[in-house]
């Protein structure tokens, strides 16, 4: 019997022939990350658990990236900022994107395939639900707590059980219009915030192979959505080329075998799809655009880990050229990366900077997560009370963007940015005949 890729990448990391859904193994990570709003958190465990003058297990498998609530007054914020600062200095690690300083970068989970830090066939853990997002690149990726992230950091190992996986087909061309989140937001919406508790996720398909490395990453982020332990899509040549354009380091991809074992195989055909949205206040309150136009907006986003990356600009920007705004328009890049390709991308003649600044969109914001979990209430984009956002962003429980009255709205960056020009929700198609 064979082994799914999941199953292959687990049974590799804990040196086993093979590996079944249930056992609960040893695995050995590979990287580690965390971030300002978890960091402190994890240091405080592995100090407490190890001693206050332990080491991590591998100065190179510890990856700090600050990204969450770094442009504020807020001095808790800073104060968190300055705890892993004190870290890093500490322990000599080489891979701290400091805010304030030409190493910053923006949000972790960007930030990560962008550095060159995930790599095929290997087991990436962060301190953040959408680590998931990795898994696009071919690896094993998950969140896990502080406690669980401050034995990692110590030792350099995991006790996991192995999950079992789901496979989600997709075959045949997307239409105009339709992008990765519309697919991952399609099959929350059938399967339920829940339909996929501690499961591995693997997304396979003409489809999938079809799409770009980072609308692969929109996919894989949203699996948490779902309640995946992990999501995953093997390794091909565009997965290979583009690792191979931001390390040197060796890795090893994995594909999962004919005859392996799935819980579940669900199967969709990609003309089928169309542009949706995810209602307050769930990822899987799922309708399509075109039915929730009556929904009057009062602001768009577009921006985050999901709908922040160089694409999803270029969606939005193909969208808006030569149109007007109706409600106030945030853009939150990513990561610096992200910024810069902003102000150099050109469509018809014009920077997508130039676009959004025509289309009049608010100036965009410094890299960052921003408003996608809230923030303190100087934070850019931070939803007021009762204000409905039409966001790209991964979740829309009560106040996750600011306050607890306010409502938002996921969507692809085609949707949100046509929903920004009427000021209600817009299936995108109706600009991109």
């Amino acid at each position: 019997m064979g082994m799914t890729i999941t199953e292959k990448i687990l049974a590799n990391a804990s040196g086993r022939e093979r590996v079944s859904p249930g056992e609960n193994i040893w695995v050995s990570a590979d990287i580690l990350m965390t971030h300002d709003v978890c960091g402190p958190g994890t240091i405080g465990v592995f100090k407490r658990e190890f001693g206050e003058n332990a080491k991590v297990w591998d100065q190179e498998g510890v990856v700090i990236i600050p990204d969450h609530y770094i442009f504020t007054a807020d001095e808790k914020c800073h104060r968190n900022v300055d705890a892993l600062r004190a870290f890093v200095k500490e322990q000599k690690l080489p891979y701290f994107y400091d805010p304030g300083t030409s190493s910053y970068s923006g949000v972790c989970h960007v930030t990560l395939p962008e550095k060159g830090h995930c790599r095929p066939g290997e087991v990436l853990f962060g301190t953040d639900s959408h680590t998931c997002t990795h898994g696009a690149l071919g690896e094993f990726a998950t969140g896990i707590g502080n406690t669980d992230a401050g034995f990692v950091m110590g030792t350099g190992k995991l006790l996991i059980k192995v999950p079992p996986t789901i496979k989600f087909v997709i075959d045949g061309k997307l239409p105009k219009g339709v992008t990765a989140k519309d697919i991952i937001l399609r099959i929350i919406g059938d399967i339920g915030v829940d339909g996929a508790t501690y499961c591995a996720m693997e997304f396979a398909g003409t489809t999938i192979e079809g799409l770009s490395v980072e609308e692969r990453m929109t996919i894989c982020n949203m699996a948490i959505e779902a309640g995946g332990k992990n999501g995953i899509i093997a390794p091909d040549e565009k997965t290979i080329e583009y690792v191979k354009s931001k390390t040197s380091k060796p890795f090893k991809c994995f594909h999962s075998d004919p005859d392996a074992q799935y819980l579940t195989v669900r199967r969709y055909k990609a003309e089928e799809f169309v542009p949706v949205v995810a209602l307050p206040f769930s990822p899987d309150n799922v309708k399509s655009a075109k039915e929730s136009s009556q929904v009057k907006i009062d602001r768009s986003y577009i921006g985050s880990c999901t709908g922040g990356k160089i694409t999803d600009f270029i969606f939005a920007a193909e969208l808006m050229k030569g149109h007007k705004v109706k409600v106030d328009t945030f853009l939150v890049p990513s990561t610096v990366e992200v910024e810069q390709a902003m102000k150099e991308i050109k469509i018809d003649g014009k920077t997508l900077v130039e676009i959004f600044a025509e289309a009049g969109c608010v100036e965009p914001a410094p890299p960052s997560c921003a408003a996608c979990l809230g923030g303190p209430v100087d934070t850019f984009g931070r939803c007021n009370n009762g204000e409905v956002c039409v966001s790209t962003t991964n979740r829309n429980f009560p106040g996750r963007m600011g306050s607890k009255d306010s409502q938002t709205i996921l969507a692809s960056p085609y949707t949100a940015a046509a929903s920004a020009i009427t000021g209600h929700i817009t299936d995108p198609r109706e600009f991109l005949k």
